[in-house]
């Protein structure tokens, strides 16, 4: 007797384990009856998917703004030691960043480099001499009035600007545009695209009294040239330094380099 009720819980046990299995996937139909799936299967083995994630593109302007320097930037209140190198025009802008130096706690380093260019600067070693000599912790730069007319310029000097840029290597800067007299073929779009941002400042447009050459800008008016980018700097410079106004007209820098056209 006992062993048919064995025998009996073993059907009962295979009939349900026939059944749970059928219900587990989608069967075919069985006695005109269609077996659908229970789910069970599915809880069991299925993978969970990854959760969604945003991955930003290339360009996603989110990341170019975290990438961006913020403007106004914070105002460096720390005394430098400023490197100031170009061309001519140092002669009218030099004496004014000087009397901004004195005024302001900073000590000045011009080098005047006369007929010279970004190419002149940029087949030199003489920036790397002189950045390292004198270790500034902020440059100025004014080249390129003598570049305004030169054809293809992109391509002919956009290495030595680079050139030039290489070598203030990570020491804060500011490249002061040429006093366009006419249209130039080029070189302030070329030093502005390759200038980091904040660091290039536009002086085409701008007024100037001339001297009797009609290119360089008299010593009052290069007064107000150096004044302009000084107003400049707070709002729209990358690292504003001290530039409060002076009351005298010029000042002395610590020391003036000069270098004749035919020097290399």
């Amino acid at each position: 007797m006992k062993k048919h009720y064995i025998a009996l819980w073993a059907l009962l046990a295979a009939t349900f384990a026939f059944f749970a299995v059928a219900s587990a996937f989608d069967s075919p139909s069985i006695g005109g009856h269609k077996f659908k799936s229970s789910g069970i299967a599915d809880a069991l083995f299925a993978v969970p998917e990854p959760e969604p994630c945003e991955i930003p593109a290339i360009g996603d302007s989110a990341t170019a703004t975290a990438t961006r320097p913020a403007f106004p930037a914070p105002l460096d209140t720390a005394a430098q030691t400023i490197l100031f190198i170009g061309d001519s025009m140092l002669e009218g802008l030099g004496p004014r960043l000087a009397a901004y130096a004195e005024k302001n706690g900073h000590t000045l380093y011009t080098v005047i480099w006369y007929s010279s260019t970004s190419e002149v600067w940029g087949q030199s070693d003489k920036l790397a001499h002189y950045m390292d000599m004198v270790k500034p912790t902020y440059v100025f730069v004014c080249l390129g009035a003598n570049e305004l007319f030169v054809s293809d310029i992109a391509n002919k000097r956009r290495g030595y600007v680079r050139k030039i840029i290489s070598d203030i290597d990570t020491v804060p800067y500011v490249w002061i545009g040429p006093p366009n007299w006419k249209p130039d073929t080029g070189i302030n779009d070329l030093v502005a695209e390759n200038a980091s941002e904040g660091s290039f400042f536009l002086s085409n447009g701008m007024h100037f009294d001339r001297s009797k050459d009609g290119a360089h800008p008299t010593r009052s008016s290069a007064a107000l040239w150096l004044d302009s980018v000084a107003r400049w700097m707070p709002q729209h410079c990358a690292h504003p330094i001290r530039m409060e106004r002076p009351d005298k007209a010029s000042g002395k820098a610590r020391r003036i380099f000069v270098h004749q056209p035919n020097e290399r």
